[in-house]
């Protein structure tokens, strides 16, 4: 039981920065997959819903890049930092869910897991957009 606790923990860790490395990516991630099941679903087929989620994900984070250099006060920077950090929370929290549904007999210890892994996602991505913002705004 000890060595699958000790797995587990590992594995969150290593999925953790896995999370990190993508947790900018999220919003415009997850803006692009329904872009796409919205066009499929109006008969596009999938090429041209491929397509549209292309465009509506680099959109989305073209959009976070112009925020990023335009916004001046620190509370809009803040308020725009929480929005494309809700999502890779959200994924930090289903990704661990998904790995201690099946290794974690216990409730509460499955829940406990899920939300350690979503916080630290979720602040992983607030910090990786601080400092995309600290260098653009001075100019690095």
């Amino acid at each position: 039981m000890i060595a699958l606790m000790v797995m587990i923990v590992a594995l969150v860790s290593g999925l953790c920065v896995l999370a990190y490395a993508l947790a900018v990516y999220a919003l415009p991630f997850m803006l692009g997959v329904e872009a796409a099941r919205l066009a499929y679903a109006s008969g596009s087929g999938p090429i041209g819903a491929g397509l549209v989620g292309l465009v509506a994900g680099v959109a989305g984070y073209g959009l976070l890049a112009i925020l990023v250099m335009t916004m001046r006060p620190p509370i809009l920077r803040l308020a725009m930092a929480l929005i494309f950090a809700a999502p890779a929370t959200v994924a930090g929290y289903a990704l661990i869910h998904g790995i201690a549904r099946e290794a974690v007999p216990s409730e509460i210890w499955r829940e406990i897991f899920c939300l350690i892994g979503g916080g630290i996602t979720g602040l992983s991505a607030l910090v990786r957009l601080a400092a995309t913002a600290s260098a653009i705004h001075h100019g690095e």
